[in-house]
């Protein structure tokens, strides 16, 4: 295992800088800056990052999330992941009062967030329309995925919010020559599995359709991640391909 110290933080921004850069995928290309031109009222007059948006937190993070995409008026506009929108209100309330990150708000890069031995990312990182990105899409950037997870040596739990995230991340272990099992275990909230000694954790996305209704609650995001703080201590290694599937609470 390498030292995550420097080198991890040189590799890291390396893979930032080339998910900033990145113009693989020409309809989300399009759609990123479009949506900067013309935005609505309440973010009128601010000047968009309209590019692909790098994950947050340091190389030697024990907990990773992982997510669909930017929001295309949240990191899309900041540049920040998970930043200004209402998903990400809930996250980083949730990840504050978990211990995994300074304050519980994130309006804008540079406002004093730092997550704690943790690292938020993602298995797009452009705003698609509508938020569904094609397979073709995910493909294309999956390879940024794969290159980041070989930098996080060192996490032990990761926490997959939605059915895309969870799919994007046992297609990026497998791609990365990780013994995942087939057929790949199904996303459910609460679900659990353990890939080359990691384990990987299901919850739903804190999207306004889920938050609003009331599919996700607070108390269900946070016993997600207080299962994921468990399972990076507990360094758990051994049982490739061993899921579990837990029933989401009401």
């Amino acid at each position: 295992m390498r030292d995550p110290g420097h080198d991890g933080r040189v590799r890291l921004a390396a893979i930032d800088e080339a998910v900033a850069c990145c113009k693989r995928c020409p309809r989300l290309v399009r759609w990123r800056a479009a949506v900067a031109i013309e935005p609505p009222r309440r973010f009128a007059g601010e000047s968009y990052w309209a590019r692909g948006v790098p994950g947050l937190g340091p190389a030697d993070a024990r907990i990773v999330i992982v997510g669909l995409a930017p929001a295309a008026h949240g990191g899309n506009r900041t540049g920040r992941i998970f930043t200004g929108d209402r998903s990400g209100d809930w996250l980083f309330r949730a990840l504050h009062r978990a211990g995994l990150a300074n304050q519980p708000v994130s309006t804008h890069r540079g406002d004093g967030l730092e997550l704690i031995g943790t690292r938020i990312t993602a298995v797009v990182h452009c705003a698609p329309p509508d938020n569904r990105p094609t397979p073709a899409e995910r493909d294309r950037c999956l390879a940024h995925l794969v290159a980041e997870l070989a930098v996080l040596e060192r996490a032990r739990a990761f926490v997959a919010l939605g059915a895309f995230a969870w799919d994007g991340l046992l297609r990026a272990w497998r791609s990365a020559g990780e013994d995942v099992p087939r057929p790949a275990p199904r996303f459910a909230h609460g679900a659990e599995i353990v890939v080359g000694g990691r384990t990987l954790i299901g919850s739903y996305h804190p999207s306004q359709q889920n938050t609003f209704t009331g599919r996700l609650t607070e108390a269900m995001l946070d016993s997600v991640f207080a299962r994921a703080v468990q399972a990076a201590g507990a360094g758990r290694r051994g049982g490739r391909g061993h899921a579990r599937a837990a029933p989401a609470r009401p």
